[in-house]
């Protein structure tokens, strides 16, 4: 038994721990409590704080007073991470490491290679976003060991039962790869929890028994949960069970590279126009630490709605600059125009994200969603789950969560939107502090999974499939047929598996062949074993794996009769097993994790 139980936000701007007893007896209610999380915030200076940023500081020879980095269990720190790893980065954007989360998503690189940050120069120290995940990790384990452990060595983090938050579109690579970020930094008794799940979490944790009071049976809640790097929905439906009320997660989004990094991105440009129109012209350089600024004076607006505007200061790179430094200032005003028109417009149901021809040779980067408007996306996600000829009601009622919604002029206008698509009213539900929801859920998961709370019943949140090749004649200059046979339905459960005995296929081994992963987010009723003739529109390929599948000597051919197991395992990642009909013994795995199919016969 773990003392603790912990949940982990591992975010793209911050990161949060919260925690509770585990061994509470029965009469007592858990108590959830914030970890506040020591952290450099000026040269020698320590503090402990409820965020840690999500920042990594990489400085050079001369960038940092010597010693400036010293944590209370480690002085000789040669980096750094949180408060000041931003501040300072800010500053040094070639020294400093941001947005590791979005890039760990980024299905266009290898993410376990060092690439970050992305613009440095080539001498310049590098690691890999899996490497960066690590170290934020790494550092709330040293800190939770030296502030709880200190005393009680059974106290240590790697000891306790941690639950880590993902975004629900999280595909499995960037699931997978988060443990192994997780493992890293030596946690090893890990649960991954979805996002948006963890932050209605912590929305029953604040409401406690009068949560069944807000909601009704057959409404559904719309969890819109727009953050540093990511947007992400999530449709959860109140039902009946045993006559009382109940909670099931019934559809998930698309995974969309869009939030708050990218209206940084848009503030950054208008500022920069500004400057131009005053004859003050920025380079490259300049320009990435105007982006880091645009987010703290942003960030400073949104949290304080009685200021009117905020400081921006950039660094000069020539002695002829005053003062050597390029000065300006982002007004409220400027903010709430540019978010709301550009990212949060007033369009109607039927609107759907606009596609733009893209240019044939670009940088590399992240693969940032062509259309900004969140409230596009959003329609065509409601769109494809409620409203008529759907079995999910059209949204009553919205939590917000994330850093981006904390402003009131943002929720508004997205309830303002709802409401114009919707004839009845559309109501928020009163959230906790948005950024720390998401780890407080994660930490009331740990304490449902005792049984001691409501769990969301929920599963995986697509229909996963994979192509079977028909059994027909060659016929020139047309691909043999490809159906797709439903091998995970839409909410099986993390742990359970699923046997396809019904028919029997034949499965290539000894030699090279290809294997590919559908999946649809709107065939929700297809059980393990149907078989999808026609699903061109329904179903998309997400995956497409090579592998030579061993085979023993008195095999007797390439192509051999096997049945079907599934298994969706606990960190989320699909297992298909190919159960050889003549020996039961013989099994092949076909793990659908990192970058490649991997053969693992059992």
């Amino acid at each position: 038994m773990s003392r603790y139980i912990i949940g982990i936000d591992l975010g793209t701007t911050h990161c949060v721990m919260a925690y509770t007893r585990a061994d509470v007896p029965d009469h007592e209610e858990p108590e959830i409590r914030l970890f506040e999380v020591p952290q450099v915030v000026n040269p020698g200076e320590v503090q402990a704080r409820p965020l840690l940023p999500s920042f990594l500081l990489l400085p050079g020879p001369h960038d940092v007073p010597e010693g400036g980095l010293a944590l209370p269990w480690k002085a000789d720190m040669d980096y750094a991470v949180g408060v000041y790893a931003r501040e300072r980065g800010a500053e040094l954007p070639d020294r400093l490491v941001a947005s590791a989360k979005s890039w760990l998503s980024h299905r266009g690189i290898d993410r376990t290679a060092a690439i970050l940050p992305w613009d440095a120069p080539e001498d310049a120290r590098k690691v890999s976003p899996v490497d960066a995940a690590a170290r934020y990790l790494a550092h709330l384990r040293d800190a939770w060991n030296h502030r709880m452990a200190g005393e009680d060595p059974e106290a240590r983090l790697e000891d306790q039962e941690v639950y880590l938050t993902v975004p629900a579109s999280f595909d499995a690579v960037a699931r997978e790869l988060t443990v192994q970020a997780a493992h890293q930094a030596g946690l090893h008794r890990l649960t991954l929890l979805e996002e948006p799940q963890a932050a209605f979490y912590a929305w029953i944790a604040h409401q406690r028994e009068t949560w069944r009071d807000a909601v009704t049976v057959g409404e559904s809640i719309l969890v819109c949960d727009v953050g540093g790097g990511t947007s992400d929905f999530s449709l959860i439906e109140v039902v009946e069970e045993d006559g009382s009320l109940d909670l099931r997660r019934v559809a998930v989004g698309e995974h969309l590279m869009l939030g708050g990094d990218n209206m940084d991105l848009t503030l950054a440009y208008a500022v920069r126009g500004k400057l131009a129109q005053q004859g003050t012209r920025l380079d490259a350089w300049q320009f990435r630490a105007l982006w880091h600024q645009c987010r703290k004076a942003k960030e400073a607006l949104l949290a304080d709605p009685s200021r009117a505007s905020a400081p921006i200061a950039v660094l000069g790179r020539g002695s002829s600059l005053i003062g050597g430094t390029i000065r300006t200032e982002l007004t409220r005003a400027e903010i709430e125009q540019i978010l709301v028109q550009g990212f949060f417009p007033a369009v109607g149901p039927d609107a759907r994200p606009e596609q733009k021809p893209r240019v044939g040779v670009r940088e590399m980067g992240l693969p940032y969603e062509a259309d900004p408007a969140i409230t596009r996306h959003l329609a065509a996600f409601l769109g494809r789950q409620s409203g008529e000829g759907h079995a999910v009601a059209f949204p009553s009622a919205v939590l917000f969560n994330g850093g981006v919604m904390k402003a009131d002029v943002l929720r508004q206008q997205v309830l303002d939107v709802l409401r114009s698509w919707s004839d009845g009213a559309v109501r928020a539900l009163p959230a906790a502090d948005l950024d720390q929801a998401v780890a407080i859920g994660a930490a009331y998961y740990g304490i449902a999974r005792q049984g001691r709370g409501i769990r969301i019943r929920a599963g995986v949140p697509r229909t996963y499939y994979i192509g079977i090749e028909s059994a027909m004649p060659t016929v020139p200059g047309v691909p043999t047929p490809m159906n797709a046979l439903c091998v995970v339905p839409f909410g099986m459960e993390e742990g359970t598996h699923a046997e396809i005995r019904n028919k029997e296929f034949g499965l290539v081994v000894g030699e090279q062949a290809v294997f590919h992963l559908l999946a649809s987010t709107t065939r929700k009723t297809d059980p393990a074993g149907a078989l999808v003739e026609d699903w061109s529109g329904e179903i998309e390929e997400v995956a497409t794996m090579e592998a030579t599948l061993s085979s023993d000597d008195d095999a007797g051919g390439s192509l051999l009769p096997v049945w079907l197991e599934s298994r969706v395992t606990e960190i989320g990642t699909l297992e298909l097993w190919c159960v050889s009909k003549a020996n039961p013994d013989r099994r092949w795995k076909l793990e659908f994790n990192i970058r490649e199919t991997v053969e693992s016969p059992e």
